[in-house]
């Protein structure tokens, strides 16, 4: 850790810096920054920034940082179960924006990327990006077979800086879980790696255009929806190529009906589309916000951009229907069996509290019209007690629950009456349905056999293993003791205790010696003209009373 702040030394000066101009020096030592900087963090916050709330300062960081930063606070704006809603209110204020970077260097790109130049590969290619973003920005071009295409170019030199920033940040969650309950209680290191794999996913455009290759085969059967083909001879990790869809942003529809279109069936589709993504594919586009929709003539729904995406495996999306059916039927106890079954629940939780808090949610919705509900508010008040409790919901159902909340806030203004968790719940009661299919309960109870009879089979060599093993005396066992710092500070007090009384045991042995051996020879030795033996009598007699009135006062004798 020490060799790489070495190396980054420069970044962490501007992270230093960044703090102390946004309001947050305080957090300067306690990010254990203080070493590298050559004045006092307590002289170092600006008067400006104190007026402002937390969140708004923990923000303004993120943004004074540039695009790692950026993407971590809009990652950490969908954990409403690890931060408070004050601070998530400001990070979801961030846009992920950047000044446009010059035409020189996207042809620079491309050209490096596929070793021919760019009047080779496109008939023509627009100089002014259509959109700008902190990791890239796209361009319009035509290609030699005039088909019309969205060039997506990363922004030069990003993924030297993202890296670096990804390093710090790993290193800084270590610093934080070593000094920090509540670091280690939400394993912050497991936290980062999470959003490290998502960014570093975001730089490879390959994956994004797999992405939205396996979005086009899920609605290869639906002409009402739309997915950009990709054009792999034109792309690469740096440059993705697409089919360019022109169409109108969905956001165009808010304020009222627009001629040749139908608000209530653009509606219908996108959270159908939605839902079966989630519920059927059990893989989802993870950022449906308005900029990443696009509407064309006939009401038909397009997708664009695929870096965020979400995946569900059968069992959580069986535990997600079953939630949402809880919530929707106010059940206490299958609400918590649900969030039981797919979220991390520290051993140590108040159960009772825990279902005292979820009757509070049950009573606030019981005997409400489906049609009434909120699914946004209903997940706000699930991430409300999460937050509580230390509940810790995996990295896909928080994207999943931010996928939902977005849809929700797009489908409502578009059609104030529709109720998305009454368009769900054929969704849940579908995949319970299929859960209890004599057919599907066949096949699982003969893979349960199959598994258990595995575990048979191999218990012999198993336990022959095991018997080997402790033979051989390497059997090892791992003792894990709570509170690990307070039981060796009680060790090194029994330790110095111990040498104490075996000091003071040498020294009297010493001077017994001495007086034995000075009344067998009968002779006054040189000591014995001084009062030394006094001296050490007295000495030792402090010594034992002062050892003696330690372990009374101890009241452990």
């Amino acid at each position: 850790m020490f060799r790489r702040r070495m190396k980054h030394g420069k970044r962490y000066q501007e992270i230093i810096g960044a703090l102390i101009r946004n309001g947050l020096g305080y957090l300067i030592n306690d990010f254990g920054l203080a070493e590298l900087l050559s004045v006092s963090p307590k002289k170092t916050d600006t008067p400006r920034a104190n007026h402002r709330s937390t969140g708004e300062r923990i923000r303004l960081f993120l943004e004074d940082l540039g695009p790692t930063f950026i993407k971590l606070g809009q990652l950490a704006s969908l954990r409403r179960d690890l931060l408070p809603e004050s601070i998530i209110v400001e990070l979801e204020k961030l846009q992920d924006c950047a000044p446009p970077f010059s035409y020189d260097e996207v042809k620079n790109t491309i050209e490096s990327e596929f070793g021919a130049s760019i009047d080779d590969l496109f008939a023509e290619f627009n100089t002014e990006p259509l959109a700008t973003a902190s990791i890239g920005q796209v361009h319009q071009a035509k290609l030699h077979t005039e088909e019309p295409v969205a060039v997506k170019i990363q922004r030069p030199n990003i993924r030297p800086q993202i890296e670096t920033d990804l390093e710090i940040l790993e290193d800084l969650s270590i610093m934080l879980e070593s000094r920090f309950a509540w670091a280690k209680a939400y394993q912050l290191r497991d936290i980062v790696d999470e959003f490290s794999q998502a960014l570093l996913s975001e730089l490879d455009y390959y994956l994004e255009g797999r992405n939205a290759e396996r979005f086009a085969k899920q609605f290869e059967d639906d002409a009402n929806i739309r997915i950009p083909s990709i054009y792999w001879d034109f792309s690469t990790k740096k440059v993705l190529t697409m089919a360019y869809i022109k169409g109108r942003k969905i956001s165009e529809f808010f304020d009222g009906d627009v001629i040749g279109y139908r608000r209530k069936v653009i509606s219908d589709r996108l959270i159908h589309s939605m839902l079966k993504q989630i519920f059927i594919d059990g893989f989802f586009h993870g950022d449906p916000h308005p900029g990443n929709l696009l509407v064309l003539p006939g009401d038909i729904l397009a997708y664009m951009d695929f870096g965020m995406v979400g995946r569900l495996t059968e069992e959580t999306k069986y535990h997600c229907a079953s939630l949402v059916i809880a919530l929707m039927r106010a059940d206490s106890n299958a609400i918590i069996k649900s969030v039981d079954a797919i979220a991390a629940i520290p051993d140590d939780i108040d159960l009772h509290l825990l279902r005292e808090d979820v009757e509070v949610i049950r009573e606030k919705y019981y005997d409400i019209p489906i049609s009434q509900l909120s699914l946004k508010d209903a997940i706000n008040d699930l991430y409300h007690i999460a937050f509580k409790y230390h509940i810790r919901f995996p990295a896909d159902l928080t994207i999943l629950a931010k996928s939902l909340i977005t849809v929700e806030g797009v489908v409502q203004s578009l059609d104030p009456a529709f109720s998305l968790i009454e368009a769900a719940r054929p969704f849940g009661e579908k995949l319970l349905r299929d859960r209890y299919h004599p057919k599907k309960v066949v096949q699982k109870s003969w893979k349960t056999f199959l598994d258990q009879m595995e575990i048979a089979l191999e218990l012999p060599k198993n336990l022959r293993d095991i018997s080997k093993t402790m033979r051989k005396g390497k059997f090892r066992m791992e003792v894990v003791v709570p509170d690990l710092h307070l039981f060796l500070e009680k060790l090194d007090r029994i330790s110095n205790r111990l040498s104490f009384a075996i000091v003071l045991l040498a020294f009297s042995i010493m001077m017994v010696g001495l007086m034995i051996g000075t009344s067998i020879s009968g002779q006054p030795t040189l000591i014995w003209k001084n009062p030394i033996i006094e001296i050490g009598f007295g000495v030792a007699t402090l010594m034992l009373l002062w050892l003696l009135f330690s372990i009374f006062k101890s009241g452990k004798f």
